[in-house]
């Protein structure tokens, strides 16, 4: 008689999709965290008094301990020898930690008492950090940001280690099965975090006409509180699934300070790593001023109090139309029949231009700017699959980067000549935002497959590590300096709706033209080594 074959919780469809949702989920719940309060820099300037400085100093501090203090690397280590749901749980239980910390800094509570008193009196200078200039603070910064600063740093080290986790994690659920597919949907998923944000920080911020700025980072802390719930979770479907299989979690191979030689001797690795940094760099510290440099280059009246635009219900309908882009989007990649790619496709577009014309109607900056990861959520399938089939990675990572040039220099040039034009100013920041996020689909459509091709598989681990940690660099380095290039550029201005950011914007197109020179650098070393970038993943 023979013995059925026993199934095991990821032969199940619906069992490892649910895996998968799970930590997406907590994603998801920390991209919001990790800009709540881009959206509502003005607001921090006027209740709190973080000039742009001081808000560009919190910013970057996102990733100053997994810089400065190496901890991406002990992430990784923790991750190897404790396995991926011990440390799914501990990542989440840290950027709660982190969020509330952050939460309190902000809060009416902090002002006055003896912690704000005592940041106020210290952490004005930390030895040697201030002589190398990377210090996390500085003398007369608010104490409210330097306490936020403490949060976001610990928050940043659960963050990345959530990020590398959460890869371990649907490899080991998909491995053999939609793993290309799982991936894409978790980026997807936590990319619409990003405008989640856009869209609900500033929504509780004046929740009720008065403005509060620690109600926005309160509702990240129970988003942090809903990502804990779901690891937790993750970990008791992740145990069933051990004690089903028999098996020990899959580890790979830790970080060896003995492979920083190799890896640092590699041509292919450095091309990697800087083109990393350089695209990276040029978007997340962007997010977190893109909402304040639309408020000062675009005309916009805020609508009536009493009017539908002006009304809570319409923050709620008009997050609905975007979750419709976004999942009519991103499902009409996978329909075999060309009625129902083409109708979830017109659903889409339908649905985005709805939401544009909401968003012009509103007014509204944030939502202006939380258009940005829809059009990415549709093309990224598109793009990945391209590469898998027809390869082109080199030549998509230029047009990325020429993408990423021209958006930048429109934004500094274009933009500001379109003040005054209601209509204009809005269309052309819509198409920008927009096209500044297919180019930010293009790195990990072609950039991190490429990965293996040109690092040797022995340290493609500790290379990965390396990869991070430098580009952790860019994270910390440029949100700080475009808050001092504000400062030093905007000398006087007092308005936070007022700056002008020709130099900071001309400064991230400067990264994009760097990540087209080592673009075609790489095109070239592909073409004479024969490494395939531009050959296709899959063989046919």
């Amino acid at each position: 008689m023979t013995q059925a074959i026993q199934k095991t919780l990821r032969d199940s469809a619906a069992m490892r999709w649910t895996a998968l949702l799970l930590l997406a989920l907590a994603m998801f719940c920390s991209y919001i965290f990790m800009d709540i309060l881009s959206p509502i820099k003005d607001l921090m300037q006027d209740t709190r008094g973080w000039d742009s400085l001081a808000f560009g100093t919190m910013q970057g501090s996102e990733v100053f301990l997994n810089v400065f203090a190496f901890f991406l690397i002990f992430a990784g280590i923790i991750l190897d020898k404790m396995g991926v749901r011990f440390t799914a749980v501990l990542s989440a239980v840290v950027m709660l930690v982190g969020a509330i910390i952050k939460w309190y800094a902000v809060s009416e509570t902090f002002i006055g008492s003896s912690l704000d008193t005592w940041f106020t009196n210290n952490l004005n200078y930390i030895p040697l950090f201030d002589e190398l200039g990377v210090s996390p603070f500085y003398e007369g910064m608010p104490a409210s940001a330097k306490f936020a600063a403490c949060g976001f740093m610990i928050f940043g080290c659960g963050c990345e280690m959530a990020g590398i986790t959460v890869s371990r994690g649907i490899v080991k659920w998909f491995k053999g099965r939609e793993m290309a597919l799982a991936m894409g949907s978790e980026m997807a998923l936590a990319r619409l975090g990003v405008a989640t944000c856009m869209i609900f920080s500033p929504f509780f911020a004046r929740l009720g006409g008065v403005v509060s700025v620690s109600r926005s980072v309160a509702f990240g802390v129970v988003l942090m509180c809903i990502a804990l719930i779901m690891t937790i979770v993750y970990f008791v479907m992740d145990k069933k699934l051990d004690a089903q299989t028999g098996e020990a979690e899959e580890k790979d191979d830790p970080f060896k300070v003995s492979d920083l030689g190799k890896i640092l001797t590699d041509s292919g690795f450095w091309l990697v790593a800087l083109l990393c940094v350089l695209y990276y760099s040029a978007i997340f510290p962007f997010q977190k001023y893109a909402v304040n440099m639309l408020q000062c280059n675009l005309s916009l009246t805020a609508p009536d109090a009493d009017s539908y635009w002006a009304s809570n219900s319409v923050t709620i309908v008009q997050y609905v139309i975007m979750l419709v882009v976004a999942a009519a989007g991103f499902a009409s990649n996978f329909q075999k029949k060309a009625a129902t790619k083409y109708g979830l496709l017109l659903l889409s577009i339908l649905s985005l231009i709805t939401y544009c014309y909401m968003g012009y109607m509103r007014q509204s900056a944030e939502a202006i700017f939380a258009v940005f990861p829809l059009l990415a959520v549709l093309i990224t399938p598109i793009l990945g699959s391209y590469v898998d089939h027809k390869g082109k990675a080199a030549t998509m990572l230029i047009l990325g980067s020429l993408l990423l040039i021209a958006c930048h220099l429109t934004f500094a040039f274009v933009l500001p000549a379109f003040k005054g034009n209601d209509v204009g100013g809005v269309v052309v920041a819509y198409l920008t935002i927009l096209v500044l996020g297919s180019s930010f689909s293009l790195v990990p459509a072609s950039l991190w497959p490429s990965v293996p091709k040109l690092v040797d598989a022995k340290v493609i681990g500790s290379a990965y590590a390396l990869i991070f940690w430098i580009q952790n660099i860019g994270l910390w380095l440029f949100p700080l300096l475009i808050g001092k290039v504000l400062e030093n550029t905007n000398e006087g201005v007092t308005d936070a709706t007022q700056l002008d950011y020709t130099a900071p914007l001309v400064m991230l197109a400067s990264l994009g033209v760097a990540a087209l020179v080592l673009g075609l650098v790489l095109k070239v070393v592909d073409k004479k080594k024969g490494i395939g970038l531009e050959e296709p993943n899959i063989k046919e």
